[in-house]
């Protein structure tokens, strides 16, 4: 069981009249200065307006592109093909899968047994038809998943999204006769966090009134709401303050070692967590910034800073594992049982995730962005743990995920997992391991969408600013002139200890490199490719190191020759669109183009919108002098003046985007325009932080980026 932290910190981002900071406005003050303000009004008809106006003239631009309807239905074809692998999760005898296609743009929640999923063609049983459920009740409904009580997983909380946002509305669900029950467990839209406690109870964080969120707009109250009960008279068990990000509840219902944990984020990496058993809470004694997963008798401790315990200093990166029970009676590291290390960091290696099944752990390993799978298990003389380097394809992306459910103990695939690969040039597959050794076996496969035999794939290091090896990875053809004019794309993120791994995209694929275009994708800090040490050293006070990675990969592609300026573009969304906004301000002689999705942009304003306040670890706080004074040197909306020479941007958001707000990209945008500049903007009515709510969507939104870089960047 992983901890309720690592859900938060999993599914998630020249000054213009800066004030002095002796002088800085007040909230109020900085609102009257900001004269489009009106445009954080999501749904209000003046800032619709503008959004239907500035949608219109981008279009007009882009629709013009004479490959545009071609990208667009390609896209179409490619999102909606079966040739897709069907991705699975075990819930008791079933595999699970949610999948969209042509005749199903909304989705089909289904599930299969593993004898038919191994065959080409599997029998799909539909448990739920989200096309035929949104018309009949009429509602825009977007899949965003299910929780199933084990071990039978017939009793399901279904959370379904309004066009795609972070906000959900839940329902129960019976997997067995394939009906809502009515009468059931029901939550209105909301961010809510819900876990089965029991047949007849759950514990529950969501929107239950006044005071009850906290400032990022999440749960501040975990409470027992048992069946037939109002929920307004369910019992409230934890409760967290107003600052922080959220709390939250994990049930972990392995037969023998039943647990509750339930935490309250301080912030976007540290939590409080504590056992709670009935109504009384025992704090768990780590380090606030270490999440714990529960694997039987055994708890599995992922660090992210050093940890002294005894005589030992375990390094930040570490994944240990010790005595469940003994560690959660400790009260403090010095009463810490004995812990053995399954993964310590190198300068070049990191942990990418693990996995248990039942009787081993399965470690995936960055090895200089590439991945490499371990297997560890507990040693036959009892004394110590053992390593198993596994076989696998190299070097790309690994994932191994195992099939054993803790709450069936032994059974047939009490050993087994599935194991995903991936790389540039190389289609997803997916093969079926276990533990014991046996060969890996064939499951899926995705066909390829472009040819790549006439490219390659290179890693290269940059040399940032204050000296630092910055890795990238170029896909270009293997005849690629160096002659300085290569359509060239580069993409970053850099925040929230994300990596950058290497994926096969067939979207990338075809309109891009197909078409001769090369591919950058830039490793700088702020992800999480050589652990948290990588991360940390590019937030807060630091952020801009992400920023000079970024432009110094760029200047390492124009060294090479691959490109210059006006034929190379960035790319980057959420962080990565602060990203590709901040660099193409402090270095717009680099580039000619610049896609810029659901990005944060106003970091003057950032915390008070949506779920802004919840990334102040990252950022920092920017109502602090001190911390407002790194953040103001970076501020996109804060820094562009009428006088840069800049690249053209097209921002592109969503209206549904309950996760950064689009007040951000649209008022950037009519601060260029009002100073001369000549950006594209668009913004998707739906879809919630992905930018589009179907398939449909998703096709039109990448031809529109696609058609603005070959449009700026194509040979001439």
């Amino acid at each position: 069981m992983k901890s309720p932290m690592s859900s938060l910190v999993s599914a998630m981002l020249a000054l213009c009249a800066l004030p002095t900071l002796s002088a800085m406005p007040t909230d109020t003050a900085q609102a009257d200065r900001d004269p489009h303000l009106w445009l954080e009004e999501v749904q209000g008809e003046r800032a619709l307006a503008w959004v239907r106006e500035r949608n219109a003239a981008t279009r007009a631009v882009l629709q013009q592109h004479p490959r545009f309807a071609t990208m667009r239905d390609g896209f179409r074809a490619i999102l909606d093909s079966a040739d897709k692998i069907p991705y699975v999760s075990r819930r008791g005898e079933a595999l699970y899968n949610f999948w969209r296609d042509a005749q199903h743009p909304r989705g089909l929640w289904r599930r299969t047994t593993l004898a038919s999923y191994r065959q080409p063609q599997p029998d799909w049983e539909t448990v739920i038809d989200l096309d035929a459920l949104a018309q009949a009740e009429d509602e825009n409904w977007v899949w965003a998943g299910a929780t199933c009580l084990g071990p039978h997983y017939q009793r399901c909380l279904v959370q379904l999204s309004r066009g795609g946002a972070d906000a959900t509305v839940v329902r129960e669900f019976d997997s067995r006769s394939k009906r809502f029950d009515d009468d059931g467990f029901t939550l209105p839209e909301a961010k809510t966090d819900v876990a089965w406690e029991s047949a007849d109870s759950l514990l529950v964080g969501t929107d239950f009134g006044p005071g009850t969120l906290t400032d990022s707009g999440y749960p501040r109250l975990i409470k027992r709401w048992r069946r037939g009960q109002p929920l307004s008279a369910a019992a409230t068990v934890f409760e967290g303050r107003a600052q922080d990000v959220s709390v939250s509840a994990a049930v972990d219902r392995t037969p023998g070692h039943q647990r509750t944990v339930v935490a309250r984020s301080t912030d976007f990496y540290n939590a409080e967590q504590f056992i709670l058993a009935g109504d009384q809470l025992r704090r768990i004694n780590i380090p606030s910034d270490a999440e714990i997963h529960f694997w039987g008798a055994r708890a599995l401790l992922q660090l992210r800073s050093d940890w002294a315990v005894g005589a030992r200093r375990w390094p930040a990166g570490s994944l240990l594992v010790g005595d469940a029970k003994a560690i959660l009676a400790a009260k403090d590291a010095a009463s810490m049982p004995p812990l053995a290390a399954l993964f310590t960091p190198t300068a070049t290696r990191s942990l990418a995730g693990f996995s248990t099944s039942r009787s081993q752990v399965l470690v995936n390993v960055l090895d200089n962005v590439a991945g490499r799978l371990e297997a560890w298990q507990p040693a036959a003389t009892g004394d110590g743990w053992q390593r198993r380097e596994i076989p696998a394809p190299f070097p790309g992306t690994l994932s191994a995920q195992a099939l054993h459910d803790p709450e069936l103990g032994e059974d047939a695939l009490a050993e087994a997992y599935t194991l995903s690969y991936t790389d540039f040039l190389t289609p997803d597959s997916l093969m079926l391991g276990h533990t014991g050794g046996a060969p890996l076996q064939p499951l899926k496969a995705r066909p390829a969408f472009f040819d790549s035999s006439a490219l390659k794939v290179e890693q290269h290091f940059a040399t940032s600013k204050d000296g630092t090896q910055v890795p990238y990875f170029l896909i270009s053809a293997k005849t690629t002139p160096l002659d300085g004019a290569n359509p060239t794309l580069l993409y970053g993120y850099g925040g929230f200890e994300v990596s950058q791994q290497p994926w096969y995209s067939a979207g990338f694929g075809t309109a891009w490199l197909a078409q001769g275009g090369v591919l950058a994708v830039a490793n700088i800090r702020g992800g999480g490719e050589f652990g948290p040490a990588w991360h940390q050293a590019a937030t807060k006070a630091h952020k801009q190191r992400s920023y000079d990675d970024f432009a110094a990969v760029a200047e390492d592609l124009i060294a090479r020759k691959i490109t210059q300026p006006r034929h190379l573009g960035i790319q980057g969304g959420s962080n990565g669109g602060l990203l590709v906004g901040a660099v193409m301000l402090q270095r717009p002689e680099l580039f000619g183009a610049v896609v810029c999705q659901v990005p944060l942009l106003d970091m003057r304003r950032y915390h008070r919108l949506l779920a802004g306040a919840s990334w102040m670890a990252e950022y920092g706080d920017p109502d602090q002098p001190d911390e407002w004074a790194w953040i103001a040197r970076y501020s996109p909306y804060q820094n562009v003046t009428a006088d840069m020479k800049l690249p053209q941007v097209l921002f592109t958001t969503s209206t549904r985007d309950d996760r950064v707000h689009p007040g951000h990209a649209r008022k950037m945008a009519a601060r260029m325009l009002e100073q001369g500049h000549a950006p594209l903007y668009y913004e998707n009515i739906e879809g919630g932080h992905a930018g589009a709510a179907d398939n449909g969507q998703k096709a039109d939104m990448m031809a529109l980026e696609f058609a603005f870089l070959w449009r700026r960047l194509q040979r001439r």
